[in-house]
């Protein structure tokens, strides 16, 4: 499929974020190219760099990042591939986590970290103003009202277009949605994973975007399921993953992520793949496991 010109996310359909972000329904993770453990540089940046040059090629405009990838390295590649900014590339970042070595993560919400977290990403991305800012996930030390009104000031001064986040429950929609507009959730789901349904539901009733991640989840019974209706269909199990996810509401905006050219092709093939609802159903049948919290 390389330079396929024929591949494009197109078929995915579009949602407006926001009311005037307008993007196609699937988007690109950029956690994955950074180093081992989220850590630091790439073993091979080149082609860290080719995989988010050719995302805008397939016609992916959402790319989905944060400060604490890296930390920072992720932001600094998206801009060092694609800067200028294609029109219409929307870049959604996030802030409230931070990453004190390889596969370590701690929560940090303060008003004074979310604060620096946003001019730092400002900085890398060579933005004056980031087009999605998402809270990482609520901090346990911090009052979750006091991280909102922060995003919320941050906007007030222009330095954010809308505000979204990450790793909530309703409630934390809904406290959030008291203070400022929310116009994006991303949290751990799947088709094997439907500890959220509840969220996605939620997101759909009032227009908000969705952004799964994990799409595969992680239990074997559910990997057994999903290759078995990957064989039926000629697809990849992540392909399957990914139309399951496009169906399952037109609010969801899958965004997986890969350092490779030729698996970030193989997803985007994802958007041309037709799931009957016999398989469609097949797989939402399959019990879920809860996994760590992450992303």
């Amino acid at each position: 499929m390389n330079k396929d010109q024929s591949l494009s996310v197109a078929a995915a359909g579009t949602f407006t974020i926001g009311g005037d972000l307008t993007v196609n329904r699937l988007g690109y993770g950029a956690m994955r190219i950074t180093g081992a453990g989220i850590w630091g540089p790439p073993v091979d940046k080149a082609a860290c760099l080719a995989t988010l040059r050719r995302t805008t090629e397939l016609g992916i405009n959402v790319i989905d990042t944060a400060d604490s990838y890296g930390p920072g390295t992720s932001e600094e590649l998206i801009a060092e591939a694609l800067y200028p900014y294609p029109k219409g590339l929307v870049i959604a970042t996030k802030g409230g986590w931070q990453r004190p070595g390889p596969n370590q993560w701690t929560h940090n919400a303060s008003p004074k970290h979310l604060t620096e977290a946003l001019e730092g990403s400002l900085k890398r991305l060579r933005l004056e103003r980031i087009d999605i800012h998402q809270l990482h996930a609520p901090d346990n030390a911090v009052s979750f009202e006091a991280s909102v009104e922060t995003l919320a000031k941050l906007r007030e001064q222009g330095k954010i277009r809308h505000v979204g986040l990450s790793n909530v429950t309703r409630e934390h929609i809904e406290r959030a949605r008291k203070i400022v507009p929310i116009v994006s959730v991303q949290n751990r789901f799947s088709f094997a994973d439907r500890e959220y349904d509840y969220v996605v539901d939620y997101c759909e009733q009032h227009g908000i975007a969705f952004f799964p991640w994990a799409p595969l989840g992680h239990a074997k019974e559910a990997h057994e399921v999903i290759k078995e209706v990957a064989g039926e269909l000629d697809a990849t199990p992540l392909q399957v993953a990914l139309a399951w996810l496009l169906k399952r509401s037109p609010v969801t905006l899958p965004i997986p992520g890969t350092s490779s050219v030729k698996h970030l092709e193989e997803n985007v093939a994802a958007a041309d793949l037709k799931l009957p609802q016999a398989l469609y159903d097949k797989l939402s049948a399959v019990s879920h496991r809860p996994m760590s919290l992450r992303g």
